[in-house]
């Protein structure tokens, strides 16, 4: 079954934010580390998606965290002059 998203034209720029995603992952969390255990693999994943979501400043969110922007919150940056 194939989602609304996919029958649009624009489907495309739903797999663009997506793949950014999962080249962010692989080169900063998993190309970095020697995982020896499926556990370990899911807690350095679960600690980088945190880490993305949380604390990590996006330019394309205007230096905000994902989750100040989906929860209201304030940037905590200083205001421009």
């Amino acid at each position: 079954m194939c989602s609304r998203s996919m029958e649009l034209k624009s489907a495309w720029m739903d797999n663009v934010f997506i793949e950014r995603l999962w080249r962010s992952l692989k080169y900063e969390e998993i190309d970095l580390k020697a995982y020896d255990s499926v556990d370990q693999a899911k807690q350095g994943i679960g600690n980088w998606m945190n880490f993305y979501n949380q604390d990590r400043r996006h330019a394309s969110l205007v230096r905000m965290t994902p989750d100040q922007v989906c929860h209201g919150l304030p940037s905590g940056l200083p205001m421009a002059a």
